[in-house]
């Protein structure tokens, strides 16, 4: 279906299918819910020192997570198509983000509004499911990245992104790419030149 035909029920049951089977009823609940948003390349999507409130599921586009430290932008999470993401400190402590999401392609996004989604969740087991599997994903996903910092080689960790999300390889920016990897783009030409002579 294309992306600009999908509507509110089209996501609602995207995301009951990935996460949790809904009824009819509930499938009402969680669609009723959804905002659309649509961010243009470069758009910031959430601003530092902004309250993270949503969740945000991407339908079409790509999103970089990133921080300020000593004046340089690190990278700590990017996301394409179908998938999570939001500052998650910030979403629970309901206090100001320190990390900037911001659009690197134009972007459409279904956000989840925090209070409305736990609202919806005390009266549908099936949608507190999907909420919990929300954030088990998130967790896993952040102690993958963790772990791959401190344990892989920069090429293991450049191998393993193609791997996991070779759409993101293709679509983001190289220098994203390093920082997100914790590497210099220098080194990152290098892996990925290794990279190709190998596959060769």
């Amino acid at each position: 279906m294309p992306i600009q035909s999908l509507t509110s029920r089209d996501v609602a049951r995207e995301l009951a299918r990935r996460y949790s089977t809904m009824t009819h009823d509930e499938l009402d609940m969680l669609e009723n819910i959804l905002v659309p948003m649509k961010f243009a390349k470069g758009d910031t999507i959430l601003s530092e020192g902004e309250t993270c409130r949503h969740i945000y599921w991407i339908v079409k586009g790509l999103v970089r997570q990133f921080y300020y430290k000593n004046k340089k932008e690190l990278t700590e999470y990017m996301a394409t198509e179908n998938t999570i993401c939001m500052s998650i400190e910030s979403l629970f402590k309901e206090e100001p983000s320190q990390q900037i999401l911001q659009a690197l392609e134009p972007t459409i996004i279904y956000a989840l509004p925090m209070h409305q989604l736990e609202a919806v969740a005390m009266k549908s087991v099936n949608i507190q499911m999907l909420y919990r599997k929300i954030l088990e994903e998130s967790l896993i996903i952040s102690q993958h990245h963790a772990d791959m910092l401190r344990f892989e080689s920069a090429q293991d960790r450049y191998l393993k992104l193609v791997k996991r999300s070779p759409q993101l390889v293709l679509r983001a920016p190289l220098v994203y790419i390093a920082s997100y990897l914790q590497m210099t783009p220098e080194t990152l030409s290098r892996v990925r030149t290794s990279a190709l002579l190998e596959n060769k």
